[in-house]
């Protein structure tokens, strides 16, 4: 408790205060605006943050960023019917129709609420289970860290996206991303074409920007025509109404808050990690257990409470292996753990020992972040839907600019940026395809980690295999990875087997 004290000490000073208004401030406005999400947005500002030398205040930052898209993802959603990401479907099916109703600003108000009180019970649920999990991170072994980045790549390969296949392939181009360099081994060139400045490898800021920044943005830009134009109206303030809730939205919201709050903290923690899965398996669990299923598709205040809450607190959970295992488990969290890695900070089961005013500022930060989220998204929700008016060209144009001068200043050399259009070209067309991005992100940062590993572990044993099932948790983490391959046919199997009882009977 003492440590999360000194945290507030740092957060309150009038520096880091200013980066989490910030940090929020520009989440909020990214989650608002249709298909840029928090991912994007750290990535077109790593390279600006890495001049700024100040690792705690960055990574501050950088935490609002990523509450502020959550937050601010309701509004698109809600208002336009247009998810800025996965994680936010959920909301637009209920929420959208609430809109046409003239329920906008309840809708909008639940979500808020919602969040802030998801938020700041998932984090106090970070507050005391990180300092636990990373002691016990700490008796990991190199076998142990193998398997761990198997199954983080497996599950969540395994778990987004339609297709096992395209997941796998995802990963494979981000393993070869990560592979390309020297081998620190052997002394010699992988993947370099005769290129010298693939000597090092491909930065990883480039790799970022190229799939996030670049990448999201040619495939927005390339079907712009499919998205809407036209933003629901905010109805009046009813009389008699509190936060813009009545008395019995009140009523019927609060418990899907908690039961959100309940679903997205686990779930976010998990190597399946992120928030589609909780947010859909809330809105499923309110539809049926609602003394109101009538309303549902109409404009039910519960399929906005519910989902909303599980996806703000699904952002703490992601917290807790990125913090403790340094294992990313959602796209924006492997964002964050690069901007980790630049500052020369590891994340993982020694950051507490060795970072621990760094990693206490930042837990700190999310409880100040969502005073002001809350803040942020009730008195001002007229000038978020301005937002969603700018003109779209003019914002991806702006956004490939600033993405274009972002590479160029990590290195000043014009091969990188070429490098960076490659990759988002790949992704662009990736997303055509539906190939899922996350994993390939993943394969670049947890690959060479996993490979590191892996040889350090076979180094220990003499070469010898068997060393990654003699020891229990090794073999279990590896048994994990396996079963997830085939978690996502489990429904397809059982539906199979109903209808052949079915046609028995």
């Amino acid at each position: 408790m003492n440590e999360l004290l000194h945290g507030f000490a740092d957060v309150l000073s009038a520096q880091n205060l200013l980066y989490a208004a910030i940090g929020v401030t520009i989440g909020t406005l990214v989650g608002v605006l249709p298909g840029i999400g928090p991912a994007l947005t750290i990535a077109l500002l790593l390279p600006v943050a890495l001049k700024l030398d100040d690792p705690t205040g960055t990574l501050i930052m950088f935490a609002g960023i990523y509450a502020g898209a959550m937050y601010g993802g309701s509004t698109t959603s809600i208002l336009l019917n247009t998810p800025g990401e996965s994680a936010s479907v959920a909301t637009s099916i209920e929420g959208y129709q609430m809109a046409l109703r003239g329920r906008a600003r309840a809708a909008l108000a639940t979500a808020a609420i919602g969040s802030f009180v998801a938020g700041t019970i998932s984090t106090i649920l970070l507050t005391f289970i990180a300092g636990p999990v990373a002691k016990l991170a700490v008796s990991f072994r190199a076998t142990d860290y193998f398997a761990l980045a198997v199954l983080a790549m497996v599950a969540v390969t395994a778990m987004v996206g339609g297709s096992l296949i395209r997941g796998l392939m995802s990963l494979t181009f981000g393993l070869f991303l990560g592979l390309v360099g020297i081998d620190s081994l052997t002394g010699r060139a992988r993947f370099t074409f005769g290129i010298p400045s693939l000597l090092d490898g491909v930065d990883i800021v480039i790799v970022i920007v190229g799939l996030f920044a670049i990448g999201e943005t040619l495939y927005i830009a390339s079907r712009m025509r499919d998205l809407p134009a036209e933003v629901a109206p905010l109805e009046p303030v009813r009389k008699g109404s509190f936060a813009w809730l009545s008395r019995s939205d009140w009523g019927r919201s609060w418990r899907p808050w908690l039961r959100g709050t309940a679903l997205g903290f686990p779930f976010g923690a998990l190597p399946s990690g992120g928030a589609e899965i909780p947010t859909f398996l809330s809105y499923t669990y309110e539809k049926r257990r609602s003394k109101n299923k009538e309303e549902f598709g109409k404009g039910a205040i519960e399929g906005v409470a519910g989902p909303e809450a599980a996806n703000n607190a699904s952002f703490s959970g992601v917290l807790v292996p990125l913090l403790t295992l340094g294992i990313p488990t959602s796209a924006t969290a492997a964002v964050m753990l690069a901007a980790f890695n630049y500052f020369d900070v590891a994340a993982g089961p020694q950051l507490f020992e060795k970072s621990p005013a760094l990693v206490w500022a930042l837990i700190a930060s999310l409880y100040i972040g969502n005073l002001m989220l809350l803040a942020l998204n009730l008195p001002m929700i007229r000038v978020w839907v301005k937002v969603l008016q700018i003109p779209r060209p003019v914002l991806y144009a702006g956004i490939l600019v600033f993405a274009t001068l972002g590479v160029y200043a990590v290195s000043g050399n014009i091969i990188d940026v070429m490098i960076a259009y490659a990759i988002g070209l790949v992704a662009m067309f990736m997303r055509h395809l539906q190939f899922p991005i996350a994993p390939v992100i993943l394969g670049v940062i947890l690959g060479p980690m996993m490979e590191t590993q892996f040889r350090r572990a076979l180094l220990l044993a003499d070469n010898d295999l068997t060393v990654f099932v003699r020891r229990p948790l090794t073999l279990i983490l590896l048994l994990l990875a396996v079963a997830m391959i085939g978690l996502p046919h489990l429904p397809r199997l059982f539906a199979r087997k109903r209808l052949a009882f079915g046609e028995e009977d």
